[in-house]
């Protein structure tokens, strides 16, 4: 599956007072992970959102191994981890700058009319994309 790294600055302002990565921060990272996931397709959310579709999370995981700390490297692994047309989950690895897994985790999507927030079809509304997820999916990088 094709996968991307995208490197997250760890900022003072996201620790708590131990030093540590505040749990919710873990959640912005994914975002940031899967926005650098879809651009790396040659995608951007902006395009989707002019169209008056948006995309928004109906199920979110994080499994924490352990702490990431103010002034460590931080990289986040973003991947598709299920594809269906309508549905998508995006997988996610956020590691310490030795490789180490900090925290995993998955994001589950669909899109929506902006209005109603009425589900539509990405493979209908967006062919291009829906390629691109289902060759993402299926690759073997």
């Amino acid at each position: 599956m094709k996968m991307t790294k995208t490197p997250i600055k760890v900022r003072y302002q996201e620790t708590d007072q131990m030093g540590v990565v505040y749990h919710a921060n873990y959640l912005v990272w994914f975002e940031i992970g899967r926005t650098a996931f879809i651009e790396s397709l040659g995608f951007n959310y902006h395009d989707m959102e002019q169209e008056g579709i948006v995309s928004p999370v109906i199920d979110a995981h994080m499994y924490f191994k352990q702490p990431i700390r103010y002034g460590q490297d931080a990289f986040v692994k973003t991947w598709i981890e299920e594809y269906d047309g309508l549905r998508t989950t995006y997988g996610y690895k956020i590691e310490d700058g030795e490789g180490n897994a900090a925290v995993t985790g998955s994001t589950k999507h669909v899109i929506v009319k902006k209005e109603s927030f009425r589900p539509v079809s990405l493979r209908r509304v967006f062919p291009d994309w829906h390629q691109a997820y289902s060759d993402a999916y299926k690759s073997e990088e």
